[in-house]
């Protein structure tokens, strides 16, 4: 019994991520999403009490799945900077995840602050990995350094929203990841205030943070 209960929720949950993918996040509801799984609507009740708790459990599987995809193109690149730009690239191609993206947008509208903060709870292991990377590029303050990373990814996710050529999403990444190393790896590091030269104290990871408003997260 409790085997067919999870199957049938990974099927409404597989049945919600073709709904995110095919009509965003307008198109995700429990009438159609009964419809799609092939089940009576009173039956989606059965597994999600309201719309906001299917939305949380989506994120919460999803969002740790999309995170280690991050962190495993983070380990696997030789070098601090390396790490830097897999991390970037790796936040800036989720944008173009037409499910991560309606999931994104779909969080901000239903999840409250509570929903959110056990969500972000599950990617701690990406903040600690980008921090040490921050640290070894010879940042002071790292949290700072990730505030501002952080900031030119969501930046060329919001760029990346508005074009719909591959080619033009392609470019932004490859500008994102100059402009973010540029900015972490050039000039000295003033001993008072912790940031560098260019200004730029370094970046900070949350990309895949639900309901952020951004994609990466």
């Amino acid at each position: 019994m409790a085997e067919h209960r999870q199957l049938q929720q990974a099927a409404l949950l597989d049945a919600a991520r073709v709904l995110l993918a095919e009509g965003g996040r307008e198109a995700l509801n429990f009438g159609a999403l009964a419809a799609r799984a092939g089940l009576a609507r009173s039956s989606v009740y059965e597994y999600f009490r309201s719309k906001s708790e299917l939305v949380e459990t989506l994120c919460a599987v999803d969002l740790p799945l999309w995170a280690a995809e991050i962190e495993a193109g983070m380990a696997a690149s030789d070098g601090a900077a390396e790490r830097i730009e897999a991390y970037v690239r790796g936040q800036v191609a989720l944008a173009t995840d037409p499910v991560h993206r309606a999931l994104v947008a779909v969080a901000e509208f239903e999840l409250d602050d509570a929903a959110r903060a056990r969500i972000r709870a599950a990617h701690t292991g990406l903040t600690a990995m980008v921090m040490r990377t921050l640290e070894e590029l010879g940042h002071t303050r790292p949290a700072v350094a990730a505030a501002l990373l952080q900031g030119v990814v969501e930046a060329a996710v919001r760029q990346i929203e508005r074009v719909r050529e591959t080619a033009d999403a392609t470019e932004i990444a490859d500008a994102s990841v100059r402009f973010a190393l540029d900015g972490l790896t050039s000039g000295s590091t003033d001993s008072t205030t912790g940031t560098g030269a260019s200004g730029v104290g370094g970046t900070a990871p949350a990309g895949t943070d639900c309901g952020s408003g951004s994609d990466g997260s």
